[in-house]
C-alpha cells in the first residue's frame, strides 16, 4: 500500500543513475490502478487508518500468492483483526471485499504492462508492500521466465533479504540495504545476457547458487550525497496524471539531504530500528540541497516538500535555511529534528519554510527519556511544543510506554506536565513499544529486561513458514518483560487523558502580549484558569520573559542582577517568585529548571524599566503570587 501522495524516493533515484549510465528503465506506479478498482476512500482507509501492524493491506495479496487456505485466512481475521485490534464487523468486511478483488488487480497489471519490453523487473519494498510485489512477481516469472526478477528496500535488507530468497525461488536477486551503486552494477551485468560470476557480484546482493541463497559483502555506505543524481519523479506524475482518482490525491515532493543519523551514531535510542546497517550520518552540500530543492519544485510546480531525513543536520541552520528563508517563494517544507533546538532555531524553521517538523518528543518523562537514550528531557521537549505554536511551526509527537525499567511516578509526573499543556496540538499518537530489527532492544533483549522475543502475530499468516524462517523475515517483534507486567501498567491514565484530548481539545490557551507601554500581559483563557489576567512589569517581567528558555534560579538571579545592576536578587526571593508562577500555572518547574508557559508572540527581550508589579489578585484564587522584591506600590489588573 504505497502512500498515492508521495512518488517512490529510491526508485526515482535508481531510474535517475541507470539513465545517467544509458540503460532504459520505467518507473510504474500500479497502485494508482489498485486505488481505482478498490476506490479511493477504502484504499486511504487501509492506508491510514487500519493499524499497520495488523498488515490489513499485505494480507489481502496473501490468496494470490498462495492459493486459497480458508482456515489460515480466517485465523487471521479470529486472531488478528478481531482479536488484537477489535475491529468491527463492517470494518472486517471491507477487508475481505478488497481481499476478492487482488487478484483481478494482479490480472491487469499482468495484461496491461509490455512485460516482454523488459530483461529486468524491480520491486522496492517497504511496510506493506511485501506480499503484493511477490504475488505479481511471481505472475511474471510464470508468464516471462527470462526475466530476472530483483527485489529492494527496507524489507529485504539484510537477513530478512536472505530469508525471503530462499522462500521464494522466482526471486532472483537482492539487493540489500542502500543500492545506489549496486543496482545500477547488477543491471548491467544482466543485462549482457549472462548471469554475473560470484567475483563479479556488486557487493550487497543475494544471489542464489547450487540452490543456496548467498550474499556477497556487504556495499558500505555511500560517503558523498552530493554524487547522487536529482530524482527523476516524472512517471509518477505521468501515472498521477492518468489516473481516475487524481482528483482525490495531493501530492508531495520527497527529497533526502543526509542519511543516517548523527545522535544515532553517538547514542542509539533504544527502541528505533531505523537506517539497519547505515547509521553513520552524510549529508549533502549546502549548495546542493538547495540546487535540489529549488529545481524540484520549479520543474514540478508544487510548493509542498518533504525530507526524508531521519534528523536535520544542524549545520543547515547556518547556510541552507537562512538562503529558504531568503528566497520569495513560499515553500512548505517538513524535516525531521532534535528537540534540543533554541527558539531562534524555531524561528529559522518557519521563515525557511518548514512549517511541520517531527523532533522524536515520544516521552514528557525524564526518566523514561533516559531509558530511551533520546538526550533531552521533559521539558525541553515542553518548551519545543511551545516554541512550536508560538512560532506557527506544527509539532508532530507522539507519546510512547513500555519501556522496560518505568514506574508509575514516570507516568504520574507526565500526567501533570500533560494536564498543563492541554491547550497544546495533542499527540499524533499514543502507544506501546514495538520491537524493531536493527533497535538495541532487538540486538540485546536480555539486557533491557526483554524475552520471549518473536515476530508479531500477522508474520504467521502472511508467510507460511517455519518459525526460525519467520524470525529472520520480519521487522516487528513483539515481546515478554523478564518482571512479567501489561505494557499500560503505569501509563493507564495518560492513554484514557490523551484520549480525551484528542477528542476534546482544550479552546482556551495562555498567551503573553507585549502592551503600549512595555509590560507583559498574561491573558489566559484556559477552562482552567485560576488567573485570567496578569500584568508583569520590572523584574517580574524580565524573569518571565527570560524563562521563555529553561533557567535555573541562579541564572535567573544572575540575569537580573546584569540586567539591573546595583539591585541586589535574593536566590530564595527569586525561587520564591518563579514558584508562585508555577502555582498558577503559568509556568512549569522540574526541580531544577523554570519554563514559563505562556505563548510570547515575540522572543524575550530585556527590559531596562526598574518598576516593580504587585500583585493583589481581583477576585480570590488558589495560590498567591510572590515578588521578587519588595514590591513597589501599583495595583495589578
Amino acid at each position: 500500500m504505497g502512500a498515492l501522495g508521495r512518488p517512490a524516493l529510491g526508485l526515482s533515484l535508481l531510474q535517475a543513475e541507470l539513465t545517467a549510465a544509458r540503460i532504459a528503465c520505467d518507473v510504474r506506479y500500479l497502485t494508482f490502478a489498485f486505488a481505482e478498482l478498490i476506490g479511493l476512500e477504502t484504499y486511504d482507509w487501509l492506508s491510514y487508518e487500519v493499524p499497520y501492524t495488523a498488515f490489513a493491506g499485505d494480507w489481502t495479496f496473501t490468496r494470490a500468492l498462495y492459493g486459497s487456505d480458508a482456515e489460515r485466512e480466517l485465523a487471521y481475521v479470529e486472531t488478528v483483526l478481531r482479536g488484537t485490534w477489535c475491529m468491527a464487523e463492517q470494518d472486517v468486511a471491507r477487508i475481505r471485499q478488497v481481499q476478492t478483488l487482488t487478484e483481478p488487480f494482479l490480472d491487469h497489471c499482468l495484461a496491461t504492462v509490455p512485460w516482454t519490453q523488459y530483461a529486468v523487473v524491480g520491486f522496492t519494498s517497504t511496510f506493506e508492500q511485501n506480499i503484493a510485489s511477490l504475488a505479481l512477481a511471481q505472475r511474471i516469472k510464470q508468464r516471462h521466465p527470462g526475466i530476472a526478477i530483483v527485489f529492494g528496500g527496507a524489507n529485504w535488507e539484510g537477513k530478512m533479504g536472505l530469508a525471503l530468497h530462499r522462500c521464494f525461488p522466482f526471486v532472483d536477486y537482492v539487493c540489500s540495504g542502500e543500492a545506489d551503486e549496486s543496482f545500477p552494477a547488477l543491471v548491467d551485468q544482466l543485462l549482457r545476457r549472462r548471469p554475473p560470476r560470484r567475483t563479479e557480484m556488486p557487493p550487497g546482493v543475494v544471489y542464489r547458487r547450487t540452490g543456496q541463497s548467498l550474499m556477497s559483502p556487504a556495499a558500505p555506505p555511500l560517503r558523498s550525497l552530493d554524487e547522487l543524481p536529482l530524482p527523476e519523479f516524472a512517471a509518477y506524475f505521468a501515472d498521477l496524471e492518468r489516473s481516475t482518482v487524481a482528483a482525490g490525491v495531493v501530492p508531495t515532493l520527497l527529497f533526502e539531504s543526509s542519511r543516517g543519523c548523527w545522535w544515532g551514531a553517538k547514542s542509539h535510542c533504544t527502541f528505533c530500528g531505523l537506517n539497519g546497517g547505515s547509521m553513520a550520518f552524510r549529508s549533502k552540500r549546502p549548495a546542493r540541497v538547495l540546487h535540489e530543492i529549488r529545481t524540484l519544485t520549479e520543474r514540478w510546480r508544487t510548493d509542498s516538500i518533504e525530507a526524508v531525513d531521519n534528523i536535520l543536520d544542524m549545520s543547515y541552520f547556518n547556510a541552507v535555511l537562512p538562503a529558504l528563508a531568503a528566497d520569495p517563494r513560499h515553500l512548505s517544507l517538513f524535516y525531521e529534528v532534535k528537540a534540543n533546538l533554541k527558539r531562534e532555531h524555531v524561528e529559522l524553521l518557519h521563515a525557511a519554510g518548514i512549517d511541520r517538523i517531527q523532533p522524536g518528543i515520544e516521552s514528557l518523562s525524564d526518566h523514561v527519556l533516559k531509558l530511551m537514550r533520546k538526550g533531552t528531557t521533559a521539558l525541553r521537549n515542553v518548551q519545543l511544543l511551545k516554541w512550536g505554536k508560538a512560532c506557527g511551526v506544527t509539532v508532530e509527537w507522539n507519546i510512547l510506554y513500555g519501556f522496560p525499567g518505568e514506574t508509575g511516578a514516570d507516568y504520574a509526573q507526565t500526567l501533570e506536565l500533560l494536564r498543563a499543556i492541554r491547550w497544546f496540538d495533542p499527540p499524533t499518537a499514543c502507544g506501546p513499544i514495538r520491537l524493531d530489527r536493527f533497535s538495541p532492544y532487538h540486538a540485546a533483549p536480555a539486557a533491557f529486561g526483554l524475552c520471549n522475543v518473536r515476530p508479531m502475530a500477522p508474520y504467521e499468516f502472511l508467510y507460511p513458514f517455519d518459525a526460525a524462517t519467520l524470525n529472520d523475515i520480519a521487522y516487528y517483534f513483539t515481546f515478554d518483560y523478564a518482571e512479567p507486567r501489561e505494557p499500560d501498567s503505569h501509563a493507564a491514565e495518560v492513554i484514557a487523558f490523551v484520549a480525551d484530548w484528542r477528542s476534546n481539545p482544550e479552546p482556551g490557551a495562555l498567551t503573553g502580549v507585549r502592551q503600549a507601554d512595555g509590560s507583559l500581559r498574561l491573558l489566559d483563557t484556559r477552562s482552567d484558569a485560576m488567573r485570567a489576567s496578569l500584568v508583569l512589569r520590572g523584574y517580574e517581567q524580565a524573569a518571565y520573559e527570560y524563562c521563555d528558555e529553561l533557567r535555573s534560579t541562579a541564572q535567573v538571579s544572575a540575569y537580573l542582577g546584569a540586567r539591573f545592576p546595583g539591585r541586589a536578587f535574593d536566590s530564595q526571593s527569586v525561587d520564591a517568585y518563579l514558584a508562585s508562577l508555577v502555582a498558577n500555572r503559568m509556568m512549569l518547574c522540574d526541580g531544577a529548571h523554570y519554563l514559563s508557559l505562556a505563548v510570547l508572540a515575540t522572543p524575550a527581550r530585556p527590559v531596562s524599566t526598574d518598576t516593580l508589579s504587585s500583585f493583589h489578585p481581583a477576585r480570590p484564587r488558589p495560590a498567591g503570587l510572590a515578588t521578587v522584591l519588595e514590591p513597589a506600590h501599583g495595583e495589578n489588573p
